[in-house]
């Protein structure tokens, strides 16, 4: 089917397959479309519907609540062209293709194969792919499990640059029906609808710029994915490093070993904390993992306290909760007086 979609720098002409949602089919050919969760949550896609008919994805997606159904207006990521048809961005923002050599987000199959829950809450998987997928570190994928409605999004953990294997964090929480059927059954050998990369949260070594990274709970996983990158290329021999990781009490942290590992690989130039919001370590907690550094009350705090008169030739990345993202926003913003420009982020934790 053929699509028009006007934005406010031009209009543009594609193609798209039959089921294929309005969003991926622009990224697909290196369309620079606005989105941020691109799972119907956010509300970020928003489009006008100017002709032609579209089949709706996801009923229910928190994110319909921004639109104006009876002026026409849809979400790019959960809609599917049925007919030719014509479509309005509205973002002021300005739409160009991306640039040459962009990795573009497609459609993969993939299988899940391992589970391992990492602390009660929180399950480290794979999956394997039908195909090699490259991506850039701190991006993400959307993964779509049979029987369940919508995609759902998740950062991927480590990083290499063209990989079959895919690896994610899933936080059980109380609502999700996904992440309950995830945790009380072993979903190892269930197949999987797999869309990436996806992500505007990305670091690349020609940055040449100190990185300051504050996440809370599994929004750490996009996070570990940078440090892999970062470690792999000595970035932190030249440039600082700040990571700051948020949970309630040492029974919550996972990923410890991990960011040791981190550390010791960079030596001064990477300084992590880990923050605990509900209980304080105890001098044996820090004394199992003394590369770390420990603090108490809440990321966002703990994170302004230390990085204080350090903000110089940084650049921002934060993941987690909302309310913590947003925290952490207001503080760097209005406290610190960083340009917004600077901070990086996805809106689907």
């Amino acid at each position: 089917m053929n699509l028009k979609i006007h934005t406010k720098s031009r209009a543009y002409e594609l193609q798209t397959e039959d089921r294929t949602s309005l969003l991926l089919a622009g990224l697909s050919e290196g369309l620079d479309l606005p989105y941020a969760c691109a799972t119907g949550t956010c509300g970020t896609c928003k489009a006008k519907l100017i002709s032609g008919n579209v089949t709706d994805n996801w009923a229910n997606a928190p994110g319909k609540a921004k639109l104006n159904a009876d002026a026409g207006e849809v979400l790019l990521c959960q809609c599917s062209a049925l007919t030719d048809g014509e479509f309005e961005i509205l973002v002021p923002d300005f739409v160009y293709r991306t640039d040459p050599g962009t990795i573009l987000p497609r459609r993969l199959n993939g299988v899940v194969t391992s589970w391992r829950t990492l602390v009660s809450d929180v399950a480290l998987w794979e999956v394997e792919l039908s195909e090699v997928c490259e991506f850039n570190a701190g991006q993400f994928a959307l993964i779509s499990f049979s029987g369940v409605d919508g995609y759902r999004a998740y950062s991927m953990v480590d990083f290499d640059r063209s990989t079959r294997k895919l690896t994610f964090l899933t936080k059980k929480t109380p609502e999700g029906k996904l992440t309950n059927a995830l945790f009380s059954e072993n979903p190892v050998g269930r197949t999987v609808q797999v869309v990436a990369p996806l992500g505007r949260a990305i670091f690349s070594p020609g940055l040449k710029k100190n990185i300051l990274c504050i996440a809370g709970g599994s929004g750490i996983a996009g996070i570990m994915s940078i440090l892999a990158r970062a470690t792999q290329e000595g970035y932190f021999e030249q440039y600082k490093g700040y990571v700051f990781f948020g949970v309630r009490t040492m029974q919550d942290a996972f990923f410890l070993e991990e960011l040791s590992a981190f550390k010791l690989a960079s030596d001064k130039g990477l300084e992590i904390v880990i923050g605990l919001s509900a209980v304080a370590a105890t001098d044996e907690d820090k004394a199992q993992y003394p590369s770390l550094s420990f603090d108490f009350g809440m990321i966002h705090e703990i994170a302004a306290k230390h990085m204080e008169g350090k903000y110089k030739n940084v650049q921002v990345y934060l993941a987690g909760p909302a309310p913590s993202v947003e925290a952490s926003i207001r503080q760097l913003v209005i406290t610190a007086k960083l340009d917004p420009k600077l901070i990086a982020y996805d809106k689907f934790s």
